[in-house]
């Protein structure tokens, strides 16, 4: 099947997106400390070819994942296919690491003007390309470690006001060496600060029938003519209706999700969300990964979702999500699911 649904992202960045896009975090490979377990290159390239041929018109990448090496391996794909059929290139900047040699350590997140700016050649040089689409902002910049699923107790080293960072970001889109910018992972009353120095084009907040915190963000950016692209609407495999107990255990030593909470200690009250998907899914004549991508595009305001894949035969499964419009019933069934099963924290219903 191919998706037929855009959208466009923000009042300003003049970018029409596929509903769908591709998420490259498992193309970073599997030897840094948040890789998803071994992953193949050339299946990695494949994909990304598969991913255009359905018509995917946006790649989603950052250059911490791998420590670049996801970037590379886009731009090799990129590479072999003709300019015109090139998908628009997303990328992010503000992960660092203190000991590059030590890939297991976490990032820290460092937005000074100088860090930015060199992340954004070092990205295009992997890329293969004389700018980037969307240039976003990981973490908010505050020199912490990035601990993400765990509670961290580091210093702060070398913060950068808000402000500060995302004033580069605009002098960034001024030059032209990126067509619009973003922010994930930024609260409602940091993107209000951010807004006031520059207008935001788009912003990327974790989003899905699990994690539905980040409404209110949404909501702000849609009030404010920001595009928003959220990301794991699958959570990461958990509302694919593939896993259960057994498969967590068999996840390799190095796949992230292996020690996480929503894997392990939340696990079953997740589950039961996705059985409420694949009811709506045999329902519908659809997948359970289609249902939960559908989701998330079923919410004001997002306009498109990532959806990431490591094999080409993964991208049948979710796609037909990007075009998929849930009915009320299907959304008060999911609804009722959330409710009972007191997964996740927010709205259960859009």
């Amino acid at each position: 099947m191919s998706i037929d649904t855009t959208r466009t992202l923000g009042a300003r960045s003049g970018l029409e997106i596929s509903t769908a896009g591709l998420g490259a975090w498992a193309m970073g490979g599997g030897d840094w400390g948040f890789a998803w377990g071994p992953q193949d290159d050339a299946d990695s390239v494949a994909t990304v070819h598969a991913a255009v041929g359905a018509g995917v018109n946006w790649i989603d990448t950052a250059a911490a994942y791998g420590l670049g090496h996801s970037e590379e391996v886009i731009g090799k794909a990129l590479a072999a296919l003709p300019a015109g059929d090139r998908p628009y290139l997303f990328t992010k900047t503000g992960l660092v690491w203190d000991d590059p040699a030590d890939r297991t350590a976490p990032p820290r997140k460092v937005m000074t003007p100088a860090a930015v700016r060199r992340e954004l050649e070092e990205s295009l040089r992997r890329l293969g390309t004389d700018h980037v689409d969307l240039y976003q902002v990981h973490w908010p910049g505050d020199g912490k470690l990035l601990t993400w699923g765990t509670e961290g107790t580091d210093e702060a080293v070398g913060a950068t006001p808000l402000e500060e960072y995302w004033q580069t970001m605009a002098d960034l889109r001024q030059e032209g060496k990126v067509r619009a910018i973003g922010l994930c992972n930024h609260s409602v009353e940091e993107l209000e600060r951010a807004a006031a120095v520059a207008h935001i084009d788009a912003i990327q907040p974790q989003f899905s029938a699990l994690t539905r915190l980040t409404a209110d963000e949404i909501r702000w950016a849609e009030e404010h003519g920001t595009g928003v692209i959220v990301y794991q609407p699958m959570h990461s495999g958990l509302l694919t209706g593939t896993f259960d107990a057994a498969r967590v255990a068999a996840l390799p030593a190095n796949d992230w999700r292996r020690t996480h909470p929503d894997f392990t200690t939340h696990l079953a009250p997740n589950l039961r969300v996705a059985d409420a998907l694949r009811a709506v899914a045999e329902r519908r004549g659809t997948t359970v990964a289609a249902v939960a991508v559908a989701w998330a595009l079923a919410w004001p305001g997002v306009t498109g979702a990532i959806v990431g894949a490591r094999r080409p035969g993964q991208i049948a499964g979710w796609a037909p999500g990007a075009d998929l419009v849930l009915t009320d019933a299907d959304l008060d069934g999911i609804a009722a699911a959330i409710t009972a099963s007191g997964a996740g924290t927010g709205p259960a219903r859009p």
